[in-house]
């Protein structure tokens, strides 16, 4: 799960020349899907407890009614799958590609728009998009066209040690549908009262300030790809409430991401906030079940169209220009975009969390988990999926959040923040050049 979240820094230095292949290629949507033939498809993935495996499942599904069908699945770790497609989209050697590859979220823009012709769009899958978060199914969107179908969850939650808040005086109610102004208060009594800090992240990382710029619908960038991390009042917002949360210490900055984990899985912090995938690391700590629930995030006051609810991390399935397209949309309609029994067999073993909506109605995610004091986490998650705004992570978004990440590492220590975003604009704009 570690590696399936860990920032990449795709193939900037290439876009300029990707971009100068002309429009999004010929290979774009060009097949149409007619009648599914073949019976073999290759695929490109990372994590064999989590994406590998929710292959191999769609695999047994899809079997039932076609007993011939099978998958190559290639495990492929993601940076080395980053490089894969910038080689091969560099050398334009289209016939070395799979039929699918997973991809990260926040990278699908630059890749298609550096490699056109490396991928497919849906237009032909037969696949309704409605069916997914709106927020999520804008990753891969690209001049109106879709190029991903949305696989694991990354909506954010609030994970809280109720046992601490109730030493406080608290329960998660008391978090729910909050502002960060009323959060940092209670995160403030609660520390004093337990001596437990309830939030925790990476110095210099800017996870937390993405989710609470997503959480209000906006973007390190426009619509158009221009940077605005200078004059951005959601951005400055975000930075002045982490400012806040670090220096009335209720967020506890660490080096590693090791280091991360720990601080809640050894009681030393009393909650998290990240994308929901962070369960797999909570749950590890088997002598904290029924310790735990989680809720929505808190949301600006002060900032317009500010939500309660936001994302980190994610992925979605791409169809190369190499693909047997009838047979890979076909599969991929059959199970990641039509299978609610396929998404309760990976659930329980995988914490593998659907973006299709339908599975969030299900038996399965409607149960009540102990680990989490009883609550049924699963299907108020695929809840909080549906709610995230949408936001344009642009072809330059890793650029553009370490940029940012390294502005609030000087503000922290003293740096005038105006002067330190106008450097990280600065910076993005330099790489865009």
């Amino acid at each position: 799960m570690k590696n399936n979240r860990r920032i990449i820094r795709g193939a900037a230095m290439l876009l300029a020349a990707g971009l100068a292949m002309g429009g999004l290629g010929a290979c774009s949507g060009d097949k149409p899907s007619g009648e599914v033939t073949g019976n073999t498809l290759t695929v490109w993935c990372w994590d064999p407890a989590f994406n590998i495996y929710a292959m191999q499942e769609a695999e047994k599904i899809y079997q039932k009614d076609h007993p011939d069908f099978k998958l190559n699945i290639v495990e492929t770790p993601w940076d080395d799958l980053q490089t894969k497609l910038t080689t091969l989209g560099q050398a334009n050697q289209v016939d070395q590609l799979p039929d699918i590859f997973l991809m990260q979220n926040n990278a699908f823009q630059k890749n298609v728009l550096a490699y056109p012709d490396l991928f497919q769009d849906y237009k032909n899958a037969g696949i309704d998009f409605k069916q997914y978060p709106a927020g999520v199914v804008a990753y891969s969107i690209i001049d109106g066209t879709n190029y991903g179908l949305p696989f694991d969850n990354g909506a954010a939650i609030d994970a809280l040690r109720t046992d601490v808040l109730t030493q406080a005086g608290y329960t998660v109610a008391d978090f729910t549908d909050i502002t960060w102004d009323q959060y940092l208060t209670i995160a403030k009594d609660v520390l004093a009262k337990t001596g437990k800090p309830l939030l925790s992240g990476q110095a210099g990382s800017s996870d937390m300030i993405m989710m609470m710029l997503q959480s209000a619908g906006a973007s390190l960038f426009d619509a158009k790809g221009n940077p605005t991390i200078t004059d951005n009042d959601a951005l400055l917002a975000s930075i002045d409430m982490y400012q806040q949360l670090v220096k009335a210490g209720v967020f506890v900055e660490v080096n590693s991401w090791d280091e991360y984990i720990g601080t809640f899985v050894n009681n030393s912090v009393a909650g998290t906030i990240n994308g929901s995938w962070i369960i797999g690391s909570i749950t590890s700590a088997a002598d904290q079940s029924g310790k735990w629930d989680i809720t929505n995030l808190p949301k600006f006051s002060n900032v317009s169209g500010a939500t309660n609810y936001s994302a980190n991390g994610g992925s979605s399935w791409a169809i190369t220009s190499n693909a047997n397209y009838a047979l890979a949309a076909d599969f991929l309609k059959a199970t990641f975009a039509g299978s609610t029994e396929f998404y309760d067999t990976i659930l329980p073993s995988s914490g593998a969390l659907a973006n299709w909506l339908p599975a969030g109605e299900s038996k399965v995610y409607a149960e009540p988990q102990a680990f989490f004091g009883g609550d049924a986490i699963y299907s108020k998650i695929v809840d909080y999926a549906a709610k995230v705004p949408s936001n344009n992570t642009g072809a330059y978004y890793y650029e553009a959040r370490d940029a940012v990440g390294a502005a609030i590492t000087k503000i922290l220590n003293g740096a005038d923040p105006a002067t330190a975003l106008a450097e990280a604009q600065s910076t993005v704009e330099f790489a865009m050049q």
